[in-house]
């Protein structure tokens, strides 16, 4: 496994954006910020949760503390693509994330309860302490995305993320198997996030005001799990996932409108 780590602390604010304010505002980004090497990229995501979505439900009722905790690839997922398990935590609207990376089948295995080793490092030991407080973790819902991420040409810490043709899908347990999901925005529609570690540029927070760019509260897992529930009881007849970890696999489907 790759020893690489990564700690993140900082301030995400999201914002939804109509096709039209995303052109006008790439326009003023371009002049400050500039797309990382990967360009366009697609993100795959697995979350865990308990079989009742404790962790999912919690976040949703907006406490000063929340925690998630999921596995992430970028691209297409083989055996040996580069993975990430990743615990997020929220506190008092600080984002601190820690995680450890390592072949995709190393980390799927280690999540499902069987042989993967993770290693030992101090993110190691909190994964571990996290599966251990959350018992029976299951993979609850697969969300995925496309991604264009741009990082300040100065600032460093400064990052603008959008994000598009987002999918969630509860039949999905397994990265090297992801198939299409049900779409959380509007065509044309863009999830976009300001990450910064300080405050934000005085420049950029004038070009929102005038684009009419406003703040929003959005969770990609909260609103996926938030279309399920919806689904769920808007169909006469509904087939609700049977969600164990021996098996690891969705043997039911929620049904769509």
């Amino acid at each position: 496994m790759s020893e690489y780590r990564e700690v993140f602390q900082r301030k995400e604010i999201k914002y939804l954006l109509s096709e039209k304010q995303y052109t006008e505002l790439r326009k003023f980004l371009d002049t400050m910020a500039k797309e990382d090497q990967y360009g366009l990229s697609r993100i795959n995501n697995i979350y865990y949760d308990t079989k009742d979505f404790k962790l999912i439900r919690n976040s949703m009722e907006k406490p000063l503390y929340k925690e998630k905790l999921r596995l992430r690839t970028y691209g297409d997922t083989k055996d040996n693509t580069n993975a990430f398990i990743e615990i997020k935590k929220k506190y008092e609207g600080i984002v601190y994330k820690r995680r450890i990376s390592g072949r995709y089948d190393t980390m799927h295995d280690y999540l499902e309860g069987k042989d993967g080793d993770i290693g030992s490092t101090q993110i190691a030991k909190e994964i571990e302490s996290f599966m251990k407080q959350y018992k029976d973790l299951i993979p609850a819902m697969s969300i995925c995305y496309d991604r264009i991420a741009m990082a300040g040409k100065e600032d460093k810490d400064f990052r603008v993320t959008f994000d598009s043709n987002i999918e969630w899908n509860v039949r999905c347990s397994d990265l090297r198997d992801i198939s299409k999901g049900k779409q959380l925005l509007n065509p044309g529609q863009y999830l976009m996030e300001i990450k910064v570690s300080n405050a934000m540029p005085i420049a950029l927070a004038n070009k929102l005001s005038e684009l009419e760019i406003f703040p929003t509260s959005f969770s990609k897992y909260g609103a996926g799990y938030t279309d399920m529930i919806t689904n769920m009881t808007s169909v006469k007849t509904v087939m609700i996932p049977e969600r164990t970890k021996a098996s690891s696999r969705m043997k039911g489907e929620v049904a769509y409108v």
